[in-house]
């Protein structure tokens, strides 16, 4: 399977630890299977982070959920997934205080058999560059970017290209809501 724009998104799926308050996250709530294939009909932006309990990936993690309203405005739903295991997730939900009320899933992808199928899994580390993917609500790649480990990406660019991508015009480099459409 190609990654390129314009192909079918790979289906991933497996447990995550679900978005809310991490107090009232318990090994008995706190994990759910997910799947692509849940988001039928919504955007989604599907992001790959290297590790938990990193220094990098809190601060992109947690500016995603600072802004998931947007997101949800967008009909977007927000995604992050690492090789780290659920119990991994879960644990770092509950530690570090700038992810206690994270919004959305972490996937956990403990085998990287989702990093392999988005082409982001670096065999020689055994985890995921910081690939990122907007997939349309047909389950079509239409954006993906990918960073090397020292880089974060921002969760307000990546809201101008979703918009741009939902307005189903040309839109010039730079552009932003409300600018005319080429």
């Amino acid at each position: 399977m190609s990654l390129l724009v314009g192909n079918k998104a790979p289906i991933f799926k497996g447990e995550a630890v679900v978005g809310g308050p991490a107090s009232s996250l318990t090994p008995d709530t706190a994990f759910k299977n997910i799947s692509l294939e849940d988001y039928k009909g919504k955007w989604v932006v599907f992001y790959f982070y290297p590790l938990d309990f990193t220094f990098v990936c809190p601060t992109e993690i947690a500016s995603f959920g600072h802004h998931i309203e947007k997101f949800r405005e967008l009909n977007t739903e927000v995604i992050g997934c690492s090789t780290d295991s659920k119990f991994s997730h879960l644990a770092w939900r509950t530690h570090e205080e700038d992810l206690k009320d994270l919004p959305y899933p972490l996937l956990a992808d403990f085998t990287g058999e989702n990093a392999r199928n988005y082409e982001v899994y670096k065999e020689s580390t055994g985890y995921a560059l910081r690939g990122l993917y907007i997939i349309d609500p047909d389950g079509v790649i239409q954006y993906s970017v990918i960073h090397p480990e020292a880089v974060g990406r921002s969760a307000e660019e990546t809201i101008r290209v979703l918009q741009a991508l939902q307005t189903g015009k040309l839109t010039a480099c730079g552009w932003k809501p409300g600018d005319k459409t080429l």
